[in-house]
């Protein structure tokens, strides 16, 4: 591989066998070399590979200033993300994670420590991404010396949930506000729902499904189900009316649409995990 660009002692740009250009990252890669040479091989612990040119440009930029643990601490997380949640994360978690973890740290030395509003929730609706923010703590701590506090092991999560779903993490910011809102809303009506439970985790793998399309998707046709309605009405009048509700807060508070058959698919999850406790 031939390199296309020196961006530091540590990292490189490159072009791949197809002629598209890749980030590498390595110990000295980077130190005394020119452009046009041969990439040392040996070197290599990482290579990057971006579809986008205009992220590949940002990831450049943000790897040129920042110290090669920080970039590596970032990366092992990632690694270590993917084999514990078994998905597929988007490429852009190695700009967004890696410029947090750098924020993260300079706040700490400058004694500018802030409390994540959405901790609980975090923790709370995505368990498996916060189990990984807490090892992620660990690892930043193993690499700089420097131990975090664990209001940024949500906000990690965040980050990962973010390429999960592939959506912007103020988007994110918002699905995790609403759930909130929307799963009080549930269990004052259905105290028996514990918050820890195999029926909260089907019922907050619905709500998820359901409001990351309204909130970043144009509204869906209207394609209601009369007979399906007619039937819940008459056997679960409460719950088609607490869906109604809930479909009128997310217009109200957030000028989001949930049509009917969303409505309906809500019904029926919480229909079936009211029938258990009866």
């Amino acid at each position: 591989m031939l390199i296309e660009r020196i961006i530091n002692n540590n990292v490189i740009s490159a072009l791949d066998e197809d002629g598209k250009e890749i980030v590498i990252m390595g110990t000295g890669i980077g130190f005394g070399r020119k452009k046009g040479q041969e990439c040392d091989e040996s070197r290599i612990d990482k290579i990057f590979r971006m579809e986008d040119e205009a992220a590949l440009g940002r990831f450049r930029d943000l790897l040129a200033k920042l110290p090669l643990e920080y970039i590596q601490v970032s990366n092992d997380i990632i690694s270590y993300a993917k084999k514990q949640l078994s998905v597929s994360l988007n490429q852009n978690v190695y700009i967004t994670l890696t410029d947090h973890i750098s924020f993260a740290l300079e706040r700490y030395q400058n004694n500018m420590n802030f409390a994540n509003a959405l901790h609980s929730e975090i923790r709370r609706f995505y368990p498996a991404e916060y189990s990984v923010g807490i090892h992620a703590l660990q690892l930043i701590e193993e690499k700089t010396g420097v131990l975090l506090p664990e209001d940024e092991a949500s906000a990690i999560a965040l980050h990962l949930v973010n390429a999960e779903l592939n959506l912007r993490v103020r988007d994110i910011w918002a699905l995790t506000e609403i759930m909130g809102c929307i799963t009080e809303r549930i269990t004052a009506f259905m105290p028996m729902l514990k918050a820890k439970s195999l029926e909260m985790d089907w019922l907050l793998s619905d709500l998820k499904f359901i409001l990351c399309r309204v909130l970043t998707l144009k509204p869906l046709k209207e394609n209601g189900d009369p007979a399906l309605l007619a039937f819940l009405e008459a056997g679960c009048p409460e719950l088609v009316k607490l869906a109604a509700d809930i479909a009128a807060l997310l217009q109200k508070e957030y000028n989001c649409h949930m049509t009917q058959e969303e409505q309906l698919y809500l019904v029926v999850s919480l229909k079936r995990i009211k029938d258990l406790y009866t």
